[in-house]
């Protein structure tokens, strides 16, 4: 018998110490610290006689790397593919991560029921006929996907091998455990633990695994910062429970961009791929209200029009308020300053409230523009024209600088029915005879005399 090995980790953040002490000098927090045992008896590794047989890599040039793409088994899901970069790489991780209820859990299960490839669910969280009822809402039958609840990595591997799966989704890591690490379910060794199994089978099969993982209070991932850096993917899945849009997002990807997103709509039959993200993020409306603008901006690939909506009205208290949602306050603030020094509009004693619509938020620079446009509508009560749209940053001298990949900008917003798009004069445009209008402007006080005359 190996000698039984213990040492102290902090619950919150996974920091390791040789003692125990009251406060983690890592995150700060306090008794957060406890003593697990980290080695109980000696690993066996992951064995199977499907399992190649591993042999001592040796050093290649980098001219005879081969260099085909690595082919890419398909979802099902446009969405998750785009974010993905494509669909899943064999033998990769992919950790999902999000709030309670949010649908992490019916994303996945929606997934593998549609797949076309043999498929493992392993829920630690759920009893097999809880996961039958809901994925009866989803869809009426499967013949591809297994359901397993268990919690003993030990027996998940028992049944992986007489089922022989191509994908196997783990529903969710903090509730595995394994018989190495003597500690309970969920604390910062078994999380460690257990998911260096899964990326040692995952690797040595070339099968893929999904987790879902839990986040803390702040947004982040529970459990050590480590189990991000060991796993392929980053997904986080994003949204109010209160609104029925969700946005899948990489916060890492080895295989792809980080830049893409996902948006879903969450019904009583699952979970709807939005293909037009648009038609949520504009608001349809009969009659024209001040106030607000519609910007056009990109995630990635995608192009997106959003609708960026403003008040701006009299200070009832001494200082006057500054609010924005999905949009970042110290830009707002430097857009005003902008605007009162540079445009002459007096806005220093009145509350500026900014929000853009679809619970999405924004940091891309080209709405800059929309957002002017919004304030100064809602400042003077004109409303700026329906078919009108934006893209366009402001610089500090008041100018409207070019943005990038305007083409793409203009060509969505045709496409949507905008009858003109304001554009900086110095952006370099190769669309020819197009069906939209654009206006050429280089300073604040052209688009405000365009809009407001």
């Amino acid at each position: 018998m190996s000698k039984v090995k213990t040492s102290f980790f902090c619950q919150n953040c996974g920091t390791q110490y040789a003692k125990w002490q009251g406060q983690c000098n890592a995150c700060k927090e306090w008794n957060t610290i406890a003593e697990e045992i980290i080695q109980k008896q000696e690993k066996v590794a992951w064995k199977s006689e499907s399992a190649p047989s591993s042999k001592a890599p040796k050093p290649l040039r980098i001219n005879e790397i081969d260099s085909t793409q690595e082919i890419r088994m398909n979802t099902t899901d446009n969405e998750l593919n785009r974010v993905l970069g494509g669909g899943i790489v064999p033998g990769s991780m992919i950790l999902l991560g999000g709030e309670p209820g949010i649908g992490k859990s019916t994303l996945l299960l929606q997934i593998s029921l549609k797949l076309p490839y043999k498929t493992l669910y392993v829920s630690g969280e759920e009893s097999q006929k809880q996961i039958k009822m809901r994925a009866e809402r989803i869809t009426p039958s499967s013949d591809n996907c297994y359901i397993l609840t268990e919690t003993k990595t030990q027996n998940i591997f028992k049944q992986i091998e007489a089922i022989e799966p191509e994908i196997v989704i783990i529903d969710s890591i903090q509730t595995l455990h394994t018989d190495y690490i003597e500690s309970t379910a969920g604390s910062i060794s078994q999380i460690r633990e257990t998911t260096a199994e899964l990326i040692k089978f995952a690797k040595e099969t070339n099968i893929p695994v999904i987790l879902i993982g839990h986040i803390t209070k702040d947004g982040n991932i529970a459990g050590p910062k480590i189990l991000e850096h060991m796993v392929d993917t980053v997904l986080q899945f994003e949204g109010d429970r209160n609104h029925v849009y969700r946005i899948l997002r990489a916060h890492k990807n080895r295989f792809g961009s980080t830049a893409e997103i996902g948006i879903y709509e969450m019904l009583g039959s699952g979970l709807r791929e939005v293909s037009n993200p648009s038609e949520i993020l504009i608001s349809h409306k009969d009659e024209e209200l001040s106030g607000t603008a519609i910007a056009t901006t990109l995630e990635g690939m995608r192009p997106l029009l959003i609708e960026i909506q403003s008040l701006v009205s009299t200070a009832v208290y001494g200082t006057p308020q500054r609010s924005t949602t999905g949009y970042n306050a110290k830009r707002l603030n430097m857009i005003l300053a902008v605007l009162e020094k540079r445009a002459g509009f007096r806005l220093g004693a009145k509350d500026v409230f900014l929000n853009v619509t679809g619970g999405i938020s924004v940091d891309d620079p080209a709405i800059d523009l929309a957002v002017v446009a919004a304030i100064l509508s809602s400042n003077e009560d004109i409303p700026v024209n329906k078919d009108f749209c934006f893209a366009g940053e402001v610089g500090l001298s008041g100018e409207i600088r070019p943005v990038n990949r305007i083409d793409q900008r203009i060509q969505e917003a045709e496409k949507l029915g905008f009858s003109t798009i304001f554009v900086s004069k110095y952006n370099k445009i190769a669309l020819k005879n197009t069906g939209i209008k654009i206006e050429l402007v280089a300073k604040i006080e052209d688009v405000a005399s365009m809009l407001f005359g």
